[in-house]
């Protein structure tokens, strides 16, 4: 009963809307003519249909990010201008036979009000200069504690080291990192604190993680070598073979629960006037810095000098799988080195560059997978280029940034500058890569979002 009363209200419902039609197209007919009623009708009628569809819920989502990435502005259709019958001007009524003559009364003039000039726009330059200023740089006195700071630490844990292992042979501790290199964006939050192994020369070699059973090529295996001259104890690193080769877990777990239990961290915190705790909740040395003015995260990165791998540092990393026992290769002091090598050739802005795409990715939730190992060989892969990377051109090579990501996202890979066959994106989902995607899409539509 109730459905046939639903087709019954919505049969005159129809009927309603077709006697209203009919209405309409009657009188159109006297006014515009034929032709001119013939386009009102099917307005008309597009109109209700559209009006007494169901909706798709399909069409209410939007495209992907993917998919509008490819679309291109298309331009605004002039409108047509109107019939001359209808452009003509409208004559004004003459007066009626019964009304008085005379001036008619006419109330006192209006003055027309000058409206307030709009408020100027700032430029997309304008408003990245801005940026920096407020996100991006860093003031000196924070600069100059946190570096005083970490060499506070690397000394005393230095110190510790030696009397906790004295049987190792580590080298000068030495702190570093991006924001000694003046590539640290909005905060001192973090410093580098390397920790590096003396290897004894001629019992030791670098084997390329590729020719590995992990055929990993973001890392490198350190190999005892001259076991027949030289037997197995000889070395004091002897004790973290693993297979004959050096193992980066190995040694630190023995770190890591060192740095837990054995220093003296309320103490030290005492006398460098701070607080001092090791981070357990991450796999790598960290140690959280707790200071009247600013907080800070050290990173102790055991490392290997690698001279037979082209200078680069090898990390000891907390890898999975096969890659356990392997070391990370560092390429971040070759990446900074370049792009210093870059700016100082033509006085450019690269790193300046590199300084707001993080500070935009630090800023938006959506960007935070986005770290400076990526963001670096965007800027690398841009700044090898010969354009213009004046100050003036900032702007431009910013939205460059955001498409280059945009198109490394769509192919899910991003290489590494100094070794093509690691892809930096390896590691991220698809609903990671979706979500960066789109969010950089909507950048690139309205950058100022991101500032």
């Amino acid at each position: 009963m109730a459905e046939f009363s639903q087709k019954r209200g919505k049969r005159r419902g129809d009927e309603g809307l077709g006697s209203m039609v009919d209405f309409l197209l009657a009188n159109a007919r006297l006014v515009l003519g034929v032709g001119g009623a013939a386009v009102l009708g099917i307005a008309t009628l597009a109109f209700i249909d559209r009006a007494t569809s169901p909706r798709d819920e399909d069409d209410t989502k939007g495209d992907s990010w993917k998919e509008l990435s490819l679309l291109k502005a298309t331009p605004h259709l002039q409108p047509r201008p109107p019939p001359a019958a209808l452009s003509q001007p409208v004559l004004p009524l003459a007066p009626s036979p019964s009304a008085p003559e005379g001036p008619a009364e006419t109330g006192p003039e209006v003055t027309p009000q000058l409206s307030s000039p709009a408020p100027l726009c700032l430029t997309l330059q304008e408003r990245l200069l801005a940026f920096e200023r407020d996100h991006v740089t860093i003031p000196a006195a924070q600069v100059a504690l946190a570096k005083q700071l970490a060499g506070d630490i690397a000394l005393e844990l230095q110190a510790y080291f030696r009397s906790k292992f004295p049987e190792l042979p580590f080298g000068a501790f030495v702190p570093g990192g991006p924001l000694y290199d003046g590539l640290q964006a909005g905060a001192a939050d973090h410093v580098r604190l390397l920790v590096p192994l003396v290897l004894e020369p001629g019992l030791w070699s670098l084997v390329p993680g590729v020719d590995t059973v992990a055929r990993d090529p973001r890392c490198w295996a350190v190999r005892r070598t001259q076991l027949e001259f030289c037997p197995r104890g000889s070395s004091p690193w002897d004790r973290f073979l693993v297979g004959g080769y050096l193992s980066s877990r190995i040694l630190l777990e023995l770190l890591r629960k060192a740095l837990a239990a054995s220093v003296n961290w309320p103490a030290i915190g005492s006398l460098l006037g701070c607080l001092i705790w090791p981070s357990m909740a991450s796999e790598e040395l960290l140690l959280e810095v707790q200071h009247e003015r600013l907080e800070l995260t050290v990173a102790v990165l055991v490392a290997v000098p690698g001279a037979d791998a082209d200078d680069h540092l090898l990390l000891a990393w907390p890898l999975e799988g096969l890659a356990g026992n392997l070391w990370l290769q560092d390429l971040y002091p070759v990446e900074a080195a370049r792009l210093r090598a870059l700016d100082d050739h033509d006085a450019g802005t690269r790193r300046r560059l590199l300084l707001l795409l993080c500070a935009v990715c630090r800023g938006c939730s959506a960007l935070g997978q986005l770290g400076r190992g990526h963001l670096t060989q965007v800027v690398l892969r841009l700044g090898e280029d010969n354009v213009d990377w004046t100050e003036e051109a900032l702007g431009e090579r910013f939205l460059q940034a955001l498409e280059l990501l945009i198109g490394s996202l769509e192919q899910a890979s991003l290489p590494c500058h100094f070794n093509p066959s690691v892809n930096l994106f390896s590691s991220l989902r698809e609903e990671e890569i979706d979500d960066i995607g789109y969010a950089l899409y909507s950048g690139l539509q309205e950058p100022e979002g991101l500032l």
